[in-house]
């Protein structure tokens, strides 16, 4: 079955599983789930734990005597199970068949997975994992979402901070999520309960952003200037490729230009049914749908020039500032032409 994470202290007070299955890329979250298992496990007796990390030279056959040796002795123990890259290969497949289909009263397993793609949800082991246990799938905290998720988490340790310290913490660690709970923490240790103050948040705060190409892509969409601008700086900062990121703006430009043409041309397609057609991930399509509207084609084109010129700058074959030239791209977006003629100043 498959398990909400914001459900799981309720279902463990009412119906403790013997296998659960936590599968994301959010390390502290899939953390903090797997601890709450096992604080769980421990109050009802399970006080000894193995854990069995895979990789290429694990022994599946040792899972199965585990078990096995398990059955001669009375104690209650948690069996850890993590798999990090996700795929058990056949021979893992079929021995995590096999344990499904034996489950022991007196083990309590975690299974701990990277996110599962379809192809992944759809094989024979995840199924078997499925059906003999609880499947949690943990979602990576949005931009949008982490004002919310530290304000919840300052709210346990009695402090709560104003719009402005929030925007401030969220611009200093966003992206690294372990981080964001570190410093959450550190509140909690600098400062009592009550309402903290800017200046609080400021000196308490460090710079522990971690930005990869994606969120400056984002960033671009949204025309969040201030927001594309800092990330570019982080970018440059922690020396990434310039071609790279070039590559990924570029082919955005494109299947926006892709979208804007098809709709021109009248094809008889809904928006959503050509965002489908250009493989725009889920979750784009709210930020194309709201966007695509003020895009013209002719921009899009220039986009694409100005992205061919700062190529030429990459080869070495045109002259320019590159990291300057990439802001001044993102800025097109923002559709504010006043902004865009001061920033070329």
């Amino acid at each position: 079955m498959q398990l909400n994470p914001e459900r799981l202290v309720s279902h463990l007070e009412k119906d403790f599983a013997s296998l659960y299955v936590i599968s994301g890329n959010e390390l502290l979250l899939t953390m903090e789930i797997a601890d709450e298992i096992r604080m769980h496990a421990k109050s009802r007796g399970y006080t000894e734990r193995e854990i069995f990390t895979v990789d290429q030279r694990f022994d599946w056959t040792s899972l199965r005597r585990w078990s096995r040796q398990l059955s001669l002795f009375s104690e209650q123990r948690v069996l850890d199970l993590r798999i990090p890259s996700g795929k058990p290969g056949k021979e893992g497949g079929a021995a995590i068949e096999a344990f499904c289909q034996d489950l022991l009263s007196d083990i309590v397993t975690i299974v701990s997975l990277p996110a599962i793609d379809k192809q992944g949800q759809v094989s024979k082991w995840f199924k078997a994992l499925e059906q003999a246990g609880v499947v949690i799938a943990v979602q990576p905290i949005q931009r949008s979402q982490l004002s919310c998720w530290i304000e919840k988490r300052l709210q346990r340790q009695e402090q709560t901070i104003d719009q402005d310290a929030m925007q401030f913490f969220v611009n200093k660690v966003e992206g690294n999520l372990l981080a964001a709970h570190q410093e959450v923490k550190k509140l909690a240790l600098l400062y009592p309960s009550g309402r903290l103050s800017f200046e609080q948040i400021k000196d308490a705060l460090l710079d522990v952003a971690r930005y990869d190409i994606l969120q400056l892509s984002e960033a671009m969409l949204t025309a969040d200037v201030t927001r594309y601008s800092r990330i570019l700086q982080g970018l440059q900062g922690e020396g990434a490729a310039p071609p790279l990121i070039l590559a990924v703006l570029t082919e955005q430009i494109r299947v926006l230009l892709r979208i804007r043409l098809a709709i021109n041309t009248n094809q008889g397609l809904s928006l959503a049914q050509i965002m489908k057609a250009q493989r725009v991930w889920f979750s784009q399509q709210k930020t194309i749908s709201s966007l695509i509207h003020r895009l013209d084609q002719q921009l899009l084109v220039r986009a694409l020039r100005h992205a061919a010129s700062i190529d030429r700058m990459i080869k070495g074959v045109a002259r320019g500032d590159i990291w300057e030239e990439l802001l001044h791209l993102g800025i097109r977006f923002t559709g504010n032409n006043h902004f865009y003629i001061a920033a070329r100043r």
